[in-house]
């Protein structure tokens, strides 16, 4: 092509274009890189440089040939990103929901830079918006990341939204790094890790508790920015019976809705009342009452319920339907509600 191109001053021809993407396509797929193929082709113009010929006519037909394997390759190498980010995302849509069979996953784990004959832990990190991998915040969080643990198998991802991070059991410390980098990069996210659990099953299911773990935050109205699913027990315990926690709720607290005004601030100020250790003094402050006024409030309770916030036994039956109301998010949500879900 030099050559002819030499004598003549053609440009290449559509067919030689698309011999030369082909050949661009190949050798991206067959893994060589782009450095080492440009120096070859300006090696092989330079061997082959038709004696005498007009430089512009050579080097137009040059460039010509380069841009068009780059093309090719270049179209081949994205074609090879999506197919591995395809095979990357399905990998951990499986792991994290539990699916597919586990040899198989174990076997595709290796790839991703996972060992899941090791026990797992997972922390999922979100934030005040909805993230993906492209994005400056995941990409920051990443980068800070693997710069400080390059040489631990881990796993750093985005799913609807959140950030995630899989990292060996015994390794809290790449867990805890993965949290603080979360809330400095976003300036307020929550961050929550399941426990530790062994095989590709529990990796699903430390998923599901840094999940429950963060919805539990938001019910219960815990600003902590690190949360452990371990430390939350008590919370899917008293949800896994739904009826009989509505049942507590209800008989509980149910009277409430009689006083003027409804239920809400009689249970914003139990709410408040337990969440200070019982303390008269504190409460009133948190709500910008009284103590006078906080009593009456306690009293009304009592005169409502038939229990008493101040008495040790009472306390606890109230303390727990009041742990039941905001996990069912009552009274905004009726009991009856077919649609409430914990």
């Amino acid at each position: 092509m030099l050559g002819d191109a030499a004598v003549t001053g053609r440009r290449l021809t559509r067919d030689e274009i698309e011999s030369r993407r082909a050949l661009g396509a190949r050798a991206a797929e067959a893994g060589h890189g782009w450095r080492s193929l440009v120096r070859a082709h300006l090696v092989a113009g330079r061997e082959h440089w038709p004696r005498g010929a007009d430089p512009d006519r050579v080097l137009a037909v040059v460039e010509q040939a380069v841009d068009a394997f780059a093309d090719g390759y270049e179209r081949a190498q994205r074609l090879v990103v999506r197919k591995e980010e395809a095979a990357r995302r399905e990998f951990i849509d499986d792991l994290l929901h539990g699916r597919g069979d586990p040899g198989r996953l174990a076997a595709r784990s290796e790839r991703f830079g996972l060992r899941l004959s090791r026990a797992h832990a997972v922390a999922v990190a979100e934030g005040p918006e909805k993230y993906d991998e492209t994005d400056p915040v995941p990409r920051q969080v990443a980068s800070d990341l693997f710069a400080r643990f390059e040489n631990r198998r881990i796993l750093f991802t985005t799913k609807d939204g959140r950030m995630v991070c899989v990292a060996p059991g015994d390794q809290d410390d790449v867990l805890t790094h993965f949290a603080k980098r979360s809330y400095a990069a976003t300036g307020r996210a929550q961050v929550a890790i399941g426990r530790s659990r062994p095989g590709t099953v529990g990796i699903g299911h430390s998923y599901e508790e840094a999940l429950n773990a963060l919805d539990v935050a938001q019910r219960m109205g815990l600003d902590e920015p690190l949360l452990r699913a371990s430390d939350l027990l008590v919370f899917p315990v008293l949800a896994r019976d739904r009826q009989a926690l509505v049942d507590l709720v209800s008989s509980t607290l149910g009277p409430l809705e009689q006083a003027r005004g409804g239920a809400r601030p009689l249970l914003d100020t139990l709410t408040a009342y337990f969440d200070t250790g019982c303390v008269a003094a504190s409460t009133a402050r948190r709500l910008s009452l009284s103590v006078r006024a906080l009593t009456y409030r306690l009293a009304r309770v009592r005169t409502l319920t038939g229990t008493d916030p101040t008495d040790p036994v009472d306390r606890y039956t109230l303390q727990t339907a009041v742990i039941g109301a905001r996990l069912l998010d009552w009274p905004a949500r009726p009991l009856s509600s077919t649609e409430t879900t914990l």
